[in-house]
């Protein structure tokens, strides 16, 4: 890669990290896909200045990323295409607020529309059902207890269930506070039912799991580190094989189930987003479409002309 490349690529990769305070699985997503493009203007392209670097350069990798014949041996969906431009619209933007280029190769390019599948839930019978597996004079199983409770009690992101720390939890005012996407800080309610399984976890199962490794975390594994996300995953599929549950679970499905039933029992959609922690209203609108579905399933099942 040539010297200027890596350079400014250095450079962003550290503003990103520092000053915008985004999460290291972002700012791996973006060195990654401005490797890529690099990577392609140097072999294929042969362009090794930034001043070089035109809108046809970069349709032109756009292109090469959607034939099934480039050296990455497959095509990339449209949502990976629009990672890979706002990856990129974000290097050039920064490139061009610190003069280092005139003109951003990304100002007429749009990114493709892709279709917005709706989220997998479950419903509250199923919750019920999977709730009620995890065998509460076992250690591990009052962990698992307290665990799935919280993720549906809060809509938590896995990575915040992860890294919640006790003293991030407020039992008598009953909410917690999470680290959210780019080191974001929230309040999110929790729920008596919650906060009664994590003060018996803490109380009976913690204190067995924990080690000089567990430092403040709440959730820990039998090795006495904090649960990985691998190990949460692992988790909810052994309780939805014990309950019969075929559809495709992961910790996310908890996190969109709570917002689902929420709007399903009349909850405000902002407050919704407050509680998910999105910063774009658009991306907790999508849990209307599942509204309407299943408004559309009770108007069929109760309506008498339906």
């Amino acid at each position: 890669m040539p010297d200027e490349f890596e350079l400014n690529k250095k450079l962003f990769i550290n503003y990103i990290r520092t000053e915008k305070s985004l999460s290291e699985n972002t700012v791996s997503s973006y060195k990654n896909d401005i490797e890529k493009f690099f990577s392609y203007l140097e072999n294929i392209k042969f362009i090794t200045g930034l001043k070089n670097i035109k809108e046809e350069s970069v349709t032109d990798f756009l292109n090469y990323l959607n034939k099934s014949s480039n050296k990455l041996d497959r095509k990339f969906s449209a949502k990976s295409i629009s990672r890979f431009i706002s990856s990129l619209r974000s290097f050039f933007k920064y490139l061009e607020a610190e003069n280092i280029i005139d003109i951003n190769p990304l100002e007429s390019i749009e990114s493709p529309k892709s279709p917005r599948l709706l989220p997998e839930i479950l419903s509250i019978e199923e919750i019920d059902e999977l709730f009620s597996l995890p065998e509460l004079n076992d250690k591990l199983g009052l962990r698992d207890k307290a665990l799935l409770e919280t993720l549906y009690a809060s809509g938590l992101r896995v990575s915040e269930a992860i890294n919640l720390e006790i003293s991030n939890i407020f039992f008598e005012e009953g909410f917690l506070r999470v680290l959210g996407k780019g080191s974001k800080e929230r309040i999110v309610p929790v729920g008596n039912t919650a906060l009664k399984f994590i003060t018996k976890y803490i109380k009976e199962s913690r204190i067995l799991l924990k080690n000089n490794k567990s430092f403040n975390y709440v959730f820990l594994n039998f090795r006495g580190s904090k649960l990985s996300r691998m190990g949460i995953l692992d988790i909810i599929r052994k309780y939805c094989l014990q309950a019969g549950i075929k559809k495709s679970v992961h910790p996310h499905t908890l996190r969109h189930s709570f917002a689902t039933h929420l709007l399903q029992g009349g909850a405000d959609i902002r407050i919704i987003q407050e509680m998910l922690g999105h910063s774009d209203i658009s991306s907790t609108q999508i849990y209307t479409h599942i509204d309407k579905d299943y408004l559309i399933e009770v108007h069929k099942s109760f309506h008498p002309r339906a």
